[in-house]
Protein backbone atom coordinates (compact mmCIF):
# COMPACT_ATOMS: atom_id res chain seq x y z
CA UNK A 1 0.00 0.00 0.00
CA UNK A 2 3.07 2.05 -0.43
CA UNK A 3 1.17 4.17 -3.63
CA UNK A 4 2.23 4.54 -7.00
CA UNK A 5 5.45 6.75 -6.63
CA UNK A 6 8.98 4.51 -6.45
CA UNK A 7 11.19 7.47 -4.94
CA UNK A 8 11.84 6.43 -1.60
CA UNK A 9 12.58 3.03 -2.85
CA UNK A 10 15.36 4.59 -5.57
CA UNK A 11 16.98 6.22 -2.57
CA UNK A 12 16.55 3.20 -0.18
CA UNK A 13 18.41 0.62 -2.95
CA UNK A 14 21.01 3.80 -3.12
CA UNK A 15 21.83 3.65 0.42
CA UNK A 16 21.88 0.27 0.95
CA UNK A 17 24.25 -0.37 -2.04
CA UNK A 18 26.73 1.97 -0.53
CA UNK A 19 26.40 0.70 2.88
CA UNK A 20 27.87 -2.52 1.16
CA UNK A 21 30.96 -1.60 0.68
CA UNK A 22 31.20 -0.51 4.38
CA UNK A 23 29.03 -2.38 6.66
CA UNK A 24 28.49 -5.56 4.68
CA UNK A 25 31.85 -7.14 5.50
CA UNK A 26 31.87 -6.16 9.61
CA UNK A 27 29.00 -8.79 10.05
CA UNK A 28 29.82 -11.66 7.74
CA UNK A 29 31.73 -14.34 9.46
CA UNK A 30 35.66 -13.59 9.14
CA UNK A 31 36.30 -16.18 6.65
CA UNK A 32 33.82 -15.30 3.80
CA UNK A 33 34.91 -12.09 2.10
CA UNK A 34 32.14 -10.51 -0.12
CA UNK A 35 33.08 -10.00 -3.99
CA UNK A 36 31.90 -6.23 -4.87
CA UNK A 37 32.98 -6.71 -8.35
CA UNK A 38 30.14 -9.32 -9.24
CA UNK A 39 27.28 -7.17 -7.90
CA UNK A 40 23.45 -8.21 -9.52
CA UNK A 41 20.87 -5.46 -9.07
CA UNK A 42 17.40 -7.41 -9.43
CA UNK A 43 13.20 -6.77 -8.29
CA UNK A 44 9.98 -7.69 -9.19
CA UNK A 45 7.05 -5.57 -10.76
CA UNK A 46 7.25 -1.92 -9.40
CA UNK A 47 10.81 -3.43 -7.55
CA UNK A 48 11.87 -3.90 -11.37
CA UNK A 49 11.28 -0.90 -11.89
CA UNK A 50 13.17 0.75 -9.36
CA UNK A 51 16.02 -1.60 -10.54
CA UNK A 52 16.06 -0.07 -13.61
CA UNK A 53 15.45 3.70 -12.44
CA UNK A 54 18.63 2.66 -9.94
CA UNK A 55 20.47 1.49 -12.60
CA UNK A 56 19.62 4.58 -14.88
CA UNK A 57 20.69 6.78 -12.11
CA UNK A 58 17.20 8.57 -11.49
CA UNK A 59 16.82 11.30 -9.28
CA UNK A 60 20.85 11.69 -10.01
CA UNK A 61 21.42 9.12 -7.53
CA UNK A 62 25.10 7.91 -7.45
CA UNK A 63 26.07 4.70 -5.88
CA UNK A 64 30.07 3.64 -4.39
CA UNK A 65 29.51 -0.06 -6.59
CA UNK A 66 28.78 -1.00 -10.23
CA UNK A 67 26.70 -3.24 -10.91
CA UNK A 68 27.43 -5.99 -13.39
CA UNK A 69 23.91 -7.13 -14.44
CA UNK A 70 20.06 -6.28 -13.70
CA UNK A 71 16.90 -8.44 -13.44
CA UNK A 72 13.34 -7.64 -14.12
CA UNK A 73 11.06 -10.52 -13.14
CA UNK A 74 7.48 -8.82 -14.62
CA UNK A 75 8.52 -5.00 -14.09
CA UNK A 76 5.88 -2.82 -14.83
CA UNK A 77 5.83 1.41 -15.31
CA UNK A 78 2.30 2.11 -14.30
CA UNK A 79 -1.01 1.61 -15.36
CA UNK A 80 -0.54 1.90 -19.12
CA UNK A 81 1.25 4.04 -21.65
CA UNK A 82 0.67 7.52 -20.61
CA UNK A 83 -0.09 6.59 -17.30
CA UNK A 84 3.64 5.79 -15.84
CA UNK A 85 4.33 6.03 -11.90
CA UNK A 86 6.64 8.62 -10.98
CA UNK A 87 9.63 8.64 -11.92
CA UNK A 88 8.85 7.37 -15.10
CA UNK A 89 11.54 5.06 -16.78
CA UNK A 90 9.98 3.71 -20.23
CA UNK A 91 10.64 6.65 -22.91
CA UNK A 92 9.45 4.18 -26.15
CA UNK A 93 13.30 4.81 -27.59
CA UNK A 94 14.55 1.39 -28.65
CA UNK A 95 17.23 0.32 -26.70
CA UNK A 96 17.60 3.81 -25.07
CA UNK A 97 18.23 2.61 -21.65
CA UNK A 98 21.82 4.13 -20.55
CA UNK A 99 23.70 1.98 -18.92
CA UNK A 100 26.52 -0.54 -19.40
CA UNK A 101 25.58 -4.20 -17.78
CA UNK A 102 23.95 -7.49 -19.33
CA UNK A 103 20.03 -7.25 -18.73
CA UNK A 104 17.50 -10.65 -17.74
CA UNK A 105 13.87 -9.58 -18.54
CA UNK A 106 11.29 -12.25 -17.20
CA UNK A 107 7.80 -11.57 -18.23
CA UNK A 108 4.67 -13.04 -17.72
CA UNK A 109 1.98 -14.17 -20.63
CA UNK A 110 -1.32 -13.57 -18.61
CA UNK A 111 0.44 -10.24 -16.65
CA UNK A 112 -1.52 -7.82 -19.28
CA UNK A 113 -5.04 -10.07 -18.69
CA UNK A 114 -7.40 -9.41 -16.46
CA UNK A 115 -8.49 -11.25 -13.00
CA UNK A 116 -12.10 -9.78 -12.99
CA UNK A 117 -14.30 -6.48 -14.64
CA UNK A 118 -13.13 -4.84 -10.90
CA UNK A 119 -9.54 -4.71 -11.36
CA UNK A 120 -7.23 -3.39 -14.28
CA UNK A 121 -4.26 -6.32 -15.71
CA UNK A 122 -1.46 -5.78 -13.19
CA UNK A 123 1.46 -5.79 -15.78
CA UNK A 124 -0.41 -4.02 -18.82
CA UNK A 125 0.32 -3.75 -22.79
CA UNK A 126 2.11 -0.33 -22.72
CA UNK A 127 4.33 -0.22 -19.54
CA UNK A 128 5.67 -3.72 -18.82
CA UNK A 129 7.94 -6.53 -19.92
CA UNK A 130 7.53 -6.43 -23.87
CA UNK A 131 8.24 -2.43 -23.32
CA UNK A 132 11.19 -2.43 -20.84
CA UNK A 133 12.47 -5.25 -22.64
CA UNK A 134 12.79 -2.95 -26.12
CA UNK A 135 14.80 -0.23 -24.32
CA UNK A 136 17.67 -3.26 -22.95
CA UNK A 137 20.90 -2.62 -24.74
CA UNK A 138 22.86 -5.58 -25.55
CA UNK A 139 23.27 -7.67 -24.16
CA UNK A 140 20.18 -8.66 -23.10
CA UNK A 141 17.63 -11.69 -22.38
CA UNK A 142 14.23 -12.31 -22.22
CA UNK A 143 11.67 -14.69 -21.42
CA UNK A 144 8.28 -14.97 -20.78
CA UNK A 145 6.37 -17.85 -19.27
CA UNK A 146 3.14 -18.29 -21.52
CA UNK A 147 0.31 -19.63 -18.83
CA UNK A 148 1.58 -17.44 -15.79
CA UNK A 149 0.64 -14.57 -13.82
CA UNK A 150 2.30 -11.44 -12.27
CA UNK A 151 2.44 -12.77 -9.09
CA UNK A 152 2.64 -16.63 -9.67
CA UNK A 153 6.54 -17.09 -8.89
CA UNK A 154 5.40 -15.90 -5.29
CA UNK A 155 5.28 -18.82 -2.38
CA UNK A 156 2.25 -20.81 -2.53
CA UNK A 157 0.57 -19.93 1.18
CA UNK A 158 0.84 -15.95 1.27
CA UNK A 159 -0.74 -15.00 4.25
CA UNK A 160 -2.21 -12.24 5.65
CA UNK A 161 -4.63 -9.33 3.54
CA UNK A 162 -2.15 -8.53 0.92
CA UNK A 163 -1.10 -12.31 0.65
CA UNK A 164 -4.50 -12.79 -0.20
CA UNK A 165 -4.76 -10.17 -2.46
CA UNK A 166 -2.19 -12.25 -4.68
CA UNK A 167 -4.79 -14.11 -5.41
CA UNK A 168 -7.49 -12.23 -6.50
CA UNK A 169 -5.64 -9.22 -8.00
CA UNK A 170 -3.73 -10.86 -10.63
CA UNK A 171 -4.65 -13.04 -13.43
CA UNK A 172 -2.96 -16.60 -12.45
CA UNK A 173 -1.57 -19.96 -13.90
CA UNK A 174 -2.69 -23.15 -12.52
CA UNK A 175 0.15 -23.37 -10.15
CA UNK A 176 2.80 -21.23 -8.45
CA UNK A 177 5.29 -23.74 -8.42
CA UNK A 178 6.52 -24.23 -11.94
CA UNK A 179 6.79 -20.14 -12.52
CA UNK A 180 8.79 -19.90 -8.95
CA UNK A 181 10.90 -22.92 -10.29
CA UNK A 182 11.35 -21.45 -13.77
CA UNK A 183 12.20 -17.42 -12.55
CA UNK A 184 14.66 -19.00 -10.25
CA UNK A 185 16.29 -21.58 -12.54
CA UNK A 186 16.75 -18.86 -15.59
CA UNK A 187 17.81 -15.62 -12.84
CA UNK A 188 20.65 -18.38 -11.44
CA UNK A 189 21.40 -19.39 -15.32
CA UNK A 190 21.75 -15.64 -15.95
CA UNK A 191 23.91 -14.75 -13.28
CA UNK A 192 25.97 -17.71 -14.01
CA UNK A 193 26.93 -16.13 -17.72
CA UNK A 194 27.32 -12.69 -16.27
CA UNK A 195 29.12 -12.89 -13.55
CA UNK A 196 31.19 -16.17 -13.56
CA UNK A 197 31.57 -16.39 -17.42
CA UNK A 198 29.42 -20.02 -17.61
CA UNK A 199 26.86 -19.73 -20.46
CA UNK A 200 26.27 -23.31 -21.17
CA UNK A 201 22.22 -23.50 -18.78
CA UNK A 202 21.54 -20.36 -20.04
CA UNK A 203 22.34 -21.27 -23.80
CA UNK A 204 20.84 -24.39 -22.92
CA UNK A 205 17.62 -23.21 -21.93
CA UNK A 206 17.34 -20.48 -24.97
CA UNK A 207 17.84 -23.71 -27.52
CA UNK A 208 15.30 -25.75 -25.51
CA UNK A 209 18.12 -28.41 -25.06
CA UNK A 210 17.43 -28.69 -21.19
CA UNK A 211 13.52 -29.11 -19.93
CA UNK A 212 11.83 -26.17 -18.39
CA UNK A 213 8.77 -26.60 -15.86
CA UNK A 214 6.65 -23.77 -18.31
CA UNK A 215 5.99 -22.83 -21.95
CA UNK A 216 8.03 -19.97 -23.11
CA UNK A 217 6.00 -17.57 -25.13
CA UNK A 218 9.07 -15.49 -25.83
CA UNK A 219 13.01 -16.36 -25.70
CA UNK A 220 14.61 -13.44 -27.29
CA UNK A 221 18.23 -12.21 -26.72
CA UNK A 222 20.14 -9.33 -28.13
Amino acid sequence: MAGPDITEEIYSVAAITNWLSKGLGKILPPNIKPNFDKLALGGHSRGGKTSFAVALRKLNITTDLNFSAIIGVDPVDGMDKGKQTSPPILTYVPHSFDYDMATLVIGSGLGDVKKNPLFPPCAPKGVNHEDFFSECVKPSWYFVAKDYGHLDMLDDYTPGVRGKFSYCLCKNGESRKPMRTFVGGVMVAFLKAYLYGDNVDLLAIREGKVRVPVAIKSDDFM
